[in-house]
């Protein structure tokens, strides 16, 4: 019940425009509503994450999609199939709705449906899909709790949503589906195999 509660006041911060640190199974996320220009804008000042490194999107369903991407290759949705929720994001041509901040001005965005139930919950409630590049400052290692989260951004975010350490430790793997071919851009929770 109380995680409930607290979900629901980090949604309403997200749907306010605010900044909300959160668990996956890989890492902690720094989220904010993907539809809003401001709020990310936050992001990338908080993180010193330079604008032309584009974010991931998280979301909570398949039909958030439809708010994001045109279509999805057919090899796109065998392996989100197999491998969604959890640590594989999908590079996917975007809407034009999607803000070019969120993309650094590519065509395409990257998305995945993280495991962890919180993050999950938080996304449905919030209603939007969320950016969420790891928690931490630009350069820096990757945050596995909560305390990593509070000890390099703690007075700078919003609300530090606690989910207990992540399981898997390292990034989302990242496959491109802009080429005509699938295109492996980074190595991570899921094999290459």
């Amino acid at each position: 019940m109380r995680d409930k509660k607290v979900i629901r006041e980090a949604a309403e911060i997200i749907k306010r425009g605010g900044i909300v640190a959160f668990p996956t199974e890989t890492v902690y996320g720094l989220g904010a509503d993907a539809f809003n220009p401001l709020a990310v804008a936050r992001v990338f000042e908080v993180k010193r994450r330079p604008y032309f490194d584009p974010l991931i999107v998280h979301v909570a369903n398949h039909t958030d999609l439809d708010k994001l991407v045109i279509e999805i290759p057919s090899d796109a949705k065998k392996l989100m199939e197999q491998f969604w929720p959890g640590p594989l994001t999908v590079v996917l041509l975007k809407k034009a709705e999607v803000p070019d901040l969120v993309t650094a001005g590519l065509p395409t965005v990257a998305v995945r449906m993280p495991k962890h139930p919180m993050t999950l919950s938080l996304i449905e409630i919030a209603d939007c899909p969320v950016v969420g590049p790891s928690a931490n400052p630009f350069g820096y290692l990757s945050p596995t709790t909560a305390e990593h989260v509070r000890d390099q951004l703690g007075g700078q975010i919003d609300f530090i949503l606690d989910g207990g350490p992540c399981e898997v430790g390292v990034e989302s793997t990242i496959v491109s589906f802009f080429e005509k071919r699938p295109m492996l851009l980074r190595p991570g929770g899921v094999p290459l195999e």
